[in-house]
């Protein structure tokens, strides 16, 4: 038995110790994964182990993107936290590190596979963000680093909508995402056939930063700080990257700001 407790498998979808099966819902009709998200787990499940290899220690080299998931850590306190498109789970694991409740979620059976046998005392589900199967204010903090730039407008929406289902009033929320490249300005859509050597049929969005704020204040989020950096060299794509720290709003109170 690990230090969460035994492994639970619900509907040969979620690999969880058994505190976090309580947090785990049925996910309701009307917010089925769309269609289009097939292309996406496929595209993931193809590359896996690959992705896994090159970026399982990418954090090492990111002092800037370490001190901001220990930020959003520091103003979440007690409470789950979800690692949103956790990929093979190295951002997870970083997280569980310093918090006792962490779960990582992703589209991609591949992706999670390899994250459950690196980290089998940790918490995964294989679900899409656009139908989380969480109930509504379970969730104290959440991020989402780079997975919503796979996702439509339309989608994004979706998005942003069950991100604030389900964090409990006050919650935070980091989002990163891609603004440009050398290769393409924001607002272009990076349409991808051939990823680590593998064919795939992938859409990568490069975002406006307004408008993702925009998106998340219309969502019922205040957005509390909005960082934007220069890529690392050697170490990531060469892309300039935006990130939003955003709290729930509490209603007819507004955001919780920190003391001091």
């Amino acid at each position: 038995m690990s230090r969460s407790g035994a492994t639970v498998k619900t509907a040969g979808r979620v690999v969880a110790p058994l505190p976090y099966a309580r947090w785990m819902v049925q996910t309701p009709p009307s917010r089925a994964p769309q269609s289009t998200q097939g292309a996406v787990g496929a595209a993931y499940d193809a590359v896996a182990q690959a992705y896994d290899f090159k970026f399982r220690d990418e954090l090492d080299g990111k002092p800037l993107d370490r001190r901001l998931l220990e930020t959003l850590l520091d103003f979440v306190g007690a409470g789950t936290v979800v690692d949103l498109g956790c990929g093979p789970g190295h951002v997870t694991g970083f997280l569980a590190a310093q918090h006792a409740l962490v779960i990582g979620i992703d589209l991609s059976p591949g992706m999670i596979s390899v994250a459950h046998e690196r980290s089998p005392e940790l918490a995964f589900a294989v679900e899409s963000m656009l139908s989380l199967p969480t109930a509504d204010s379970s969730c104290a903090g959440a991020l989402a680093l780079y997975s919503i730039i796979h996702l439509t407008p339309e989608q994004r929406l979706v998005a942003y909508g069950e991100f604030a289902r389900t964090l409990r009033h006050g919650g935070w929320l980091l989002v990163g995402f891609h603004i440009d490249s050398a290769e393409f300005a924001m607002g272009d859509v990076n349409h991808v056939t051939t990823w680590f050597g593998q064919p795939v049929d992938l859409a990568g969005f490069f975002l406006d930063p307004a408008a993702v704020v925009a998106d998340l204040q219309s969502a019922g989020f205040a957005v509390m700080a909005k960082l934007e950096r220069q890529p690392l060299p050697d170490i990531e794509y060469w892309s300039r990257r935006c990130y939003v720290l955003a709290q729930r709003l509490c209603p007819s109170r507004g955001a919780q700001r920190p003391d001091g």
